[in-house]
């Protein structure tokens, strides 16, 4: 706590308010008994302005380009760590000896399979589902399955459900994506690592070998690094209220899965590519870039800038790295929409409006373009999200249940309908 108190002052009356400071990033006032002294609530839309928990997991300065996982910067976890130790990191704060990378790796891998019953539930959604719903209701049903991790007051069952969902998440996901192609279900390997199971119960059939190649298995375990976390976003801030109530782990993460099939949110990336498919040929592209700078047209270009960072998208430096390995991996020369995608990126580091607006290429713009190279259809690209949000939603579940001064999410509301009145017979209505 600060020494210094904020002041508030309403009408003839002032009230002092606490001062918290964190380790790092703005200063907070403590406004928890604000109605109480005031009988006066605030007003924040969309909590901008609002910390709604305390957390030591991820930092995030927008205006300085900054993402720390547990203090360690993106750049430095993506480049020497893989996911699996980003998960340890996440959900233990720090990173693992090798004795406890080991044992962790070997509880994950021994957990990627899924209740043999639970194939079943898959047939009972149509062919044509989306992926996400698929998603929504599996995980949610995993709650039916494994009631021995549900009792969220013990601490052993709550990183037993951890464990549960980071290994089969994957495992659900690519089930999800052999169902919506028609194809038969992959069972997880334990002689692979995660990434490179996910692609192998992806992209493997019956009838033919399939080996995994290690740059595209790479590429993919960055970007489950690059979206393990993301402070207080709206996915998580869903588990994290959904948690508050007290609700099982698994039902937790279908909460969050669902706010994460939002287009403003998870589907960024999947809107992203529409937005490249939708300008079509790279003679298109000025006429776009025209309409994106008409502050009275409505089109906006999709995957740039970023509502938090106000400078570059650290993780996008990564990802763009990421993005032209797999191009250059797969020998993609001549696809129309990857030439838009460079073009537009070349424009977008080099013309003064973006520069000046700081509408750098985002995550979500080289995260669509890798997906689609990897084999991925758009479908699938918010899956791949949660698959790796799910470490994230669950280390900041986790806390939150720690956390003896949380109390159950309930936020208030500045009311503008009627006024009391009252009920009219039916019959004496006019």
């Amino acid at each position: 706590m600060s020494d210094e108190n904020a002041k508030l002052s309403i009408g003839d009356k002032s009230f002092d308010m606490p001062v918290y400071n964190g380790t790092i990033g703005p200063d907070v006032i403590d406004i928890s008994k604000l109605y109480g002294q005031t009988g006066a609530f605030t007003y924040d839309p969309g909590f901008t302005s609002t910390a709604s928990c305390e957390s030591k997991i991820t930092y995030i300065d927008g205006d300085e380009g900054t993402l720390l996982y547990r203090g360690y910067p993106i750049d430095q976890v993506a480049e020497h760590g893989d996911f699996l130790e980003t998960c340890y990191l996440l959900l233990y704060g720090e990173l693992p000896t090798q004795t406890q990378k080991a044992d962790f790796d070997h509880r994950v891998t021994y957990h990627t399979m899924i209740h043999e019953q639970m194939a079943r539930f898959f047939t009972g959604f149509r062919r044509d589902a989306h992926p996400m719903a698929v998603m929504v209701g599996v995980v949610g049903a995993l709650s039916a399955f494994y009631h021995d991790s549900t009792d969220i007051s013990d601490p052993y069952q709550r990183m037993v459900a951890s464990v549960r969902m980071i290994a089969k998440m994957p495992t659900i996901a690519a089930m999800a994506y052999k169902y919506h192609i028609g194809q038969p279900f992959v069972y997880p390997r334990n002689d692979l690592d995660y990434s490179a199971n996910f692609l192998h119960m992806c992209f493997s059939v019956p009838c033919a070998e399939y080996k995994v190649n290690p740059v595209l298995s790479r590429a993919m375990d960055r970007i489950f690094i690059l979206h393990a976390d993301h402070e207080q976003n709206a996915s998580t801030s869903t588990v994290r209220l959904a948690g508050s109530s007290g609700a099982n782990p698994f039902a937790c993460i279908a909460a969050g899965i669902a706010c994460l099939w939002g287009p403003a949110h998870g589907g960024a990336n999947e809107a992203a590519l529409s937005m490249l498919q939708e300008i079509g040929s790279v003679d298109r592209i000025p006429e776009y870039v025209k309409r994106a700078k008409d502050k009275d047209d409505p089109f906006r270009l999709m995957g740039f800038g970023h509502r938090v960072y106000k400078n570059y998208d650290p993780r996008a430096k990564i990802m763009q790295k990421t993005c032209h390995e797999v191009l250059a991996e797969v020998g993609i020369k001549d696809d129309p929409l990857l030439d838009v995608a460079m073009e537009l990126e070349r424009i977008a580091l080099e013309d003064e409006y973006f520069i000046e607006k700081k509408l750098y290429p985002n995550i979500d713009f080289y995260s669509g373009i890798t997906l689609k190279a990897l084999g991925f259809p758009t479908t699938m690209f918010t899956v791949l999200f949660s698959v790796a949000r799910t470490v994230g939603w669950i280390a900041q579940w986790k806390e939150m249940i720690e956390d003896p001064k949380q109390k159950i999410g309930r936020p208030r509301q500045l009311y503008t309908g009627a006024t009391q009145r009252d009920y009219v017979p039916v019959s004496l209505r006019k």
